[in-house]
């Protein structure tokens, strides 16, 4: 699908903010700046009403926008888990149990360093743009956009005293999983899923482009 987005000034995103994110994954290193008009439910991305369609268009032909700047994650594996051009995210990535198996322990290292050992149903790496999202609902922190970090959040975890933690978006996040299945859930915004063997550890950090949200 990389294929279906020509070269333009500009992207419209028309519906709520999964259809945004969908975008975002269509126009990756790309950065055309995209514009959310909300048909949707949600507008946290997708912040223009239906009705203002006409004006917003008529501001982006005069030049009257700014251009919003996000910090998205990168995704490397030991094994071939990713197409090329996909392994990225601008709200979160997990790494989550599959339906039917029991939770998964995620050994977890910032820049080498050991952190935690996460008995849980998963964890995420989510963005600061990604807090207002699914780290929020597994208890994450609000944390505003521009702040150059990363919130890690387990979901679900067994020990009740282990909360997210927020670390610098210059981290290396490192994540080796263990599960009784021999297979777990990775997925980046919800778009690209793949259910991986443990023996593929995921190493997250900072995309190399960002997301340009006009």
């Amino acid at each position: 699908q990389k294929s279906h987005i020509f070269e333009a000034d500009f992207v419209l995103s028309m519906g709520g903010d999964g259809t945004f994110l969908e975008t975002v994954g269509h126009v990756g290193e790309r950065e055309i700046p995209i514009l959310g008009i909300n048909f949707g439910r949600l507008g946290f991305l997708a912040s223009v009403n239906p009705e203002n369609i006409r004006e917003s268009v008529l501001k982006l032909i005069h030049g009257h926008y700014l251009l919003d700047e996000r910090t998205m994650l990168h995704a490397e594996s030991s094994t071939n888990l990713f197409e090329e051009g996909t392994n990225f995210a601008l709200n979160e990535i997990a790494i989550s149990k599959t339906d039917s198996s029991s939770m998964i322990v995620i050994h977890t290292y910032i820049n080498g360093d050991f952190l935690n050992s996460y008995w849980a149903d998963g964890l995420m790496v989510a963005t600061s743009t990604g807090s207002t999202g699914y780290s929020l609902s597994c208890g994450g922190p609000l944390v505003m956009p521009h702040s150059a970090n990363f919130i890690v959040t387990p979901i679900c975890p067994h020990n009740l005293f282990v909360r997210p933690m927020i670390v610098s978006d210059d981290s290396k996040i490192a994540l080796k999983v263990e599960s009784r299945s021999s297979n777990c859930l990775v997925s980046m915004d919800s778009r690209a899923k793949v259910i991986a063997d443990t023996e593929a550890n995921l190493t997250i950090s900072k995309e190399r482009f960002k997301a340009k949200l006009v």
